[in-house]
């Protein structure tokens, strides 16, 4: 009887212990400012592809390696990094015209879905938000590197846990308020490498 009465409490003990084990197996990793690119390109009338670059980017990803499904990324993009390296087009995307950064001065992205689709690759569903608009899009997305950092042997900063990713999308600009045209699809491609320490 007492037998019984202890595998009943083991038995209780590991449904409470299991939650918890669950939710410490994510692992948090931040933006690396230094090897993140957010880029955004068009067609311009047809004549060439034309590209540009949010250059400060933050992003904060809950990674379940046993379960891709369970993890969440948010990311913010500071519109007015938006770099072209052409100075008045800068100016014109930047202005009421377009992406009016004055009074949206952040893009966001925060997923509300991740479904593994390979052995490296996910599809990364989430609102993006633009221009004070919200709208669905996935992210098409490739792990291109998880663990310790190669250049940590040489440089103290890489030391720590290490994961790297590719990603793309297209978005009507328009749908999201911005432009008085069409210009037709943005696609936008982010490469990031994340360290498992915010600085």
């Amino acid at each position: 009887m007492k037998y019984a009465k202890i595998s009943r409490l083991a038995v209780l003990s590991l449904f409470l212990v299991l939650p918890s084990m669950s939710a410490f197996a994510a692992e948090t990793y931040y933006t690396d400012q230094g090897h993140t690119e957010v880029l955004f390109s068009w067609n311009h009338a047809g004549v060439s592809i034309q590209s540009g670059e949010f250059t400060m980017a933050s992003g904060k990803l809950s990674l379940d390696p046993d379960d891709v499904g369970q993890s969440t990324i948010d990311v913010t993009i500071d519109a007015n990094s938006l770099s072209t390296g052409f100075g008045p087009l800068d100016t014109d995307l930047k202005s009421k015209n377009f992406l009016d950064v004055e009074t949206f001065p952040e893009i966001t992205f925060k997923s509300t879905k991740v479904t593994k689709t390979g052995e490296n690759t996910a599809d990364v569903t989430g609102d993006l938000t633009i221009h004070g608009v919200t709208k669905p899009v996935t992210l098409k997305t490739t792990m291109t590197h998880r663990g310790d950092h190669p250049v940590a042997a040489v440089i103290d900063y890489y030391k720590g846990k290490w994961v790297a990713f590719s990603a793309t999308t297209e978005i009507d600009h328009q749908a999201f308020g911005v432009g008085p045209f069409s210009t037709g699809p943005i696609t936008i491609s982010i490469v990031t490498e994340m360290k498992d320490r915010e600085k």
